[in-house]
């Protein structure tokens, strides 16, 4: 090996760095962070009406945090050497998600403690904690929430559903490449388009298909949005209709992994299919319907659209989620402050109930594989 060649695989190690070097780093870094913070302050203080000097908009803040993302970039190659120029291939996404995630997130605290409405004259001020008191006295708002449990719940119908439909597509059956584009067209289309297709023609009660071939049954009056419990599950079945085939592809690709020799082994051993279904089949796609369930409560949590274009929340807020309720708060009331809060609130609880079903499934995923938490 060559000098030339030593030299090139030599790394430069923090240790072999000059320590006027790494310290112009750390200035770099004081610096810059002292530029950003007052900036933000000034800025803040001057938004809020407690100090006269400011500028026009927040512009200057995101100007000085790009500034503080380079020097910050710097200072690592500075200070770090090798190891640095490694943290410039993360430091761009690190810095795009504090912008996009932890700054809106901040922003949106500090909307929720105000009373801000935007059809009013008086602007933002802060009212401290009567956002909170009114969302405790807020019938509708509860209304919402008991009506996303029973959308939560109807998953459960979903996924046997959903489970059925693979297991039928992975057997042996005639046309099945081709049923199995059938069952994904729903997939393929918007809620929005659903809603307009199913909620505002199919289902229309006058000259809506659906509620033809109902009066033709014997149905006098086919309303689908026209009682609480009717329209409810109506919203359920269209939303139910549109996701069904993304939980039944999951499944589908989970059946198609399973190990064929097991599956054989217990044909063998004289199993019947239920059976082979309930002491084999079940057990070993747990992982993948655990996967399937909470991606599912996840979107489901954000049901919105095919409420505000079928029903907005109607008869009586009968088919209100908490999205479509948050939504029409800001929509129809311009109510910024309020709904923010609700919004913030519904996050929080968001959280700890995924959370907690996570540990919930992991626990029941140990017990099932023998192996004791």
């Amino acid at each position: 090996m060559t000098a030339v060649d030593a030299d090139r695989l030599h790394t430069v190690s923090p240790d072999d760095l000059p320590a006027g070097r790494v310290r112009a780093g750390r200035i770099l870094i004081w610096l810059a962070s002292a530029v950003l913070v007052g900036t933000f302050l000034l800025q803040a203080l001057h938004a809020a009406g407690m100090l006269a000097p400011g500028f026009a908009t927040w512009r200057p803040v995101v100007y000085a945090y790009v500034a503080w993302g380079i020097a910050l970039g710097i200072a690592q190659v500075l200070m770090r050497g090798e190891q640095g120029k490694r943290v410039l291939f993360v430091l761009p996404a690190v810095l795009f998600t504090v912008a996009m995630v932890i700054f809106p997130l901040l922003f949106g605290l500090w909307i929720a403690f105000s009373d801000w409405n935007l059809s009013g004259a008086t602007g933002r001020r802060f009212n401290g904690l009567d956002n909170l008191r009114q969302m405790w006295t807020d019938p509708f708002y509860w209304n919402a929430l008991r009506t996303m449990l029973w959308y939560v719940l109807a998953i459960l119908v979903e996924y046997a559903i959903a489970f059925g439909l693979a297991m039928l597509l992975n057997a042996d059956i005639r046309a099945r490449k081709f049923w199995r584009v059938v069952f994904l067209m729903p997939l393929m289309l918007s809620p929005v388009a659903v809603s307009w297709m199913v909620g505002k023609s199919m289902l229309e009660i006058r000259f809506g298909p659906v509620a033809s071939f109902a009066r033709w049954l014997g149905w006098d009056s086919p309303s689908f949005f026209g009682t609480p419990e009717i329209a409810r599950a109506t919203i359920m079945v269209m939303d139910a209709w549109t996701f069904i085939p993304f939980m039944m592809i999951m499944l589908l690709a989970g059946l198609q992994s399973l190990p064929r020799e097991v599956l054989e082994a217990v044909r063998v051993d004289g199993a019947t299919r239920w059976q082979s279904f309930r002491e084999v089949i079940f057990p070993l796609m747990l992982p993948v319907s655990v996967t399937v369930i909470v991606i599912r409560i996840i979107f489901k949590l954000k049901l919105a659209d095919i409420i505000i274009t079928v029903t907005s929340g109607g008869p009586g807020g009968a088919t209100d989620s908490v999205t479509s309720f948050i939504f029409r708060e800001y929509r129809d009331r311009s109510n910024v402050g309020y709904g923010t809060l609700l919004a913030m609130v519904y996050l929080v609880l968001i959280v700890i109930s995924v959370t907690a079903l996570l540990s919930l499934f992991n626990r029941l995923l140990a017990r099932s594989h023998g192996v004791s938490q």
